[in-house]
Parts: structure tokens; C-alpha cells; sequence
């Protein structure tokens, strides 16, 4: 299929599940081998993301979303936890990663609407992403979703012999103790 071609009605949003997990590692280790996307260095084994895919269950704060059509992965959002520390618990982080042949079709936007959408019925407060610099499409994909710069954090990482900074953005879901949606 031609990447710039568009989302498709054959193309489904659903939780990720333990049989999406090979498909799964299969995209993350692209960015793991191929950019600096993610700081991870060496790529992942099915094996060691299992535990990954056993923190994002199909309710709750922390969730897995997986685009597909005709039972092929085209691209993944998830939303994890931000820090460890418990008083963290009402913020996520989000990231998207897609297929490198299915980028340019509106995948992403997809996913992250039925994330966004999928949040608005949980305790989460506001969603963080660190996006490495320089990465256009994902800072105009967050921008649009509502995400504002909170911050950079400059050469935080090194890969590919490079160091590399970190955009971080925010995106208020809940305002206040009782819950009321600020943006959605």
C-alpha cells in the first residue's frame, strides 16, 4: 500500500493484545535501529516487551491502541506511566509510533483521537510527550492534538554517537479536583 495513501474504512482502532505483539516489536525496533526517536540502542525481543504489553491492560490510565487493517499492525499509541512516584499517577505519557510504510496517511491523528477519546473517562489530569529534536511531524502532529512546549531538555541523550535534545510538551485532559474535562 502507497504511504501517502489515506486511512482507509477497512482501518481499525483497537486495544493491543498479546496477539498484536510481535507486529508491535516489530515498529518500535525500527526506531530503535533506525533514528533517534527513542533512546533505546539495542532493539527489543518479543520476550522482553511482554511485560510492556502487560502494563497497557484495554481500561484504565495506561493503555495500548493499536491502527490495523486485514490484520497487519500499521501503527501503535500508547499511554504509559510519567514518573514511578504515586502523586505521578494522574499524568500519562503518550507516544505514537507507526509503520515506516504507513506514515503520511493520517494514522496517526487517528490513534490519537481514540486515545484522547479513551482518556476522557479516566482519572488523568494532563498527557506529557518528549519528542527528540528535530521531528517536525511529531511536534505538529502533538500541536494539533493540543500539546503546548512545557519545556526542552537540551543533549539529554546520546545515540549514533550524537547528542540529542528533548522537546517536551503538555496537554491539560482534567481541570481541578472534581474531574471536569478542560480539553478533550
Amino acid at each position: 500500500m502507497d504511504q501517502n495513501t489515506a486511512v482507509t474504512a477497512g482501518t481499525r482502532i483497537r486495544p493491543g493484545t498479546e496477539s498484536h505483539l510481535k507486529q508491535l516489536t516489530d515498529i518500535y525496533n525500527h526506531y530503535v535501529t533506525g533514528t533517534p526517536v527513542t533512546f533505546d540502542i539495542e532493539p527489543v525481543t518479543v520476550e522482553e516487551r511482554r511485560q510492556w504489553l502487560a502494563g497497557h491492560p484495554a481500561t484504565g490510565r495506561h493503555r495500548l491502541l493499536v491502527a490495523e487493517e486485514a490484520g497487519i499492525v500499521l501503527g501503535y499509541a500508547t499511554s504509559g506511566p510519567f514518573r514511578a512516584k504515586q502523586a505521578y499517577e494522574t499524568s500519562v505519557e503518550t507516544s505514537v509510533y507507526l509503520a515506516p510504510e504507513h506514515t503520511g496517511r493520517g494514522l496517526g491523528g487517528m490513534l490519537y483521537r481514540a486515545l484522547f477519546e479513551a482518556l476522557a473517562t479516566e482519572d488523568v489530569h494532563r498527557a506529557y510527550a518528549g519528542i527528540t529534536q528535530p521531528n517536525e511531524a511529531s511536534m505538529r502532529l502533538h500541536e494539533r492534538f493540543g500539546f503546548r512546549p512545557a519545556g526542552v531538555l537540551h543533549e539529554v541523550g546520546r545515540k549514533f554517537g550524537t547528542y540529542w535534545d528533548v522537546a517536551w510538551l503538555e496537554k491539560p485532559l482534567r481541570q481541578g479536583p472534581t474531574g471536569a474535562p478542560d480539553v478533550v
